[in-house]
């Protein structure tokens, strides 16, 4: 898969390559029965894919959010329901986009060189059951098209 997206080449637009990308994570998701290797390869491929600072998953467990599969730099282990960013993604139930960081109320800084944030539930039925982490080391990294494809790789699980 990695070498496939090396054909797209640096100048491919994020929208390019998350297309291409959607395809080729269905296609290797569609056998596997664990959620947590499902997890595993996905933050890998967005990982490997874009670059992203940090990119990983928090599991609902136990009524908090507890660390999954990630790449990227030490995190946050646990995080308290309706905390932070990834909390208060849990809480209402919706994707968050923060351009900058340190505008947002309640903050939980797992690294100072995080700048930018988008979070996406997880949803079993109507449960949010895990939340996708990706955090960018520039400012307002985020936007409309992260949304539309994040939330259709979340699917996926």
């Amino acid at each position: 898969m990695a070498e496939n997206l090396l054909l797209l080449g640096d100048s491919a637009s994020r929208e390019e390559k998350y297309r291409y990308l959607l395809p080729q994570l269905q296609s290797l998701l569609s056998g596997e029965k664990d959620w947590i290797a499902k997890m595993a390869n996905i933050a890998a491929a967005l990982k490997q894919t874009f670059d992203f600072f940090w990119v990983g998953f928090y599991r609902v467990t136990e009524g908090e959010l507890v660390l999954g599969p990630f790449q990227g730099p030490i995190a946050c282990t646990r995080i308290p329901w309706g905390k932070g960013v990834c909390g208060t993604a849990w809480k209402e139930g919706r994707t968050i986009v923060v351009p900058n960081v340190e505008d947002f109320p309640g903050h939980i800084a797992c690294n100072s060189a995080s700048k930018s944030e988008i979070v996406v539930p997880v949803f079993n039925q109507q449960e949010v059951v895990a939340i996708l982490d990706i955090d960018s080391d520039q400012l307002n990294d985020f936007g409309d098209k992260d949304i539309l494809f994040l939330e259709k790789i979340t699917k996926l699980l």
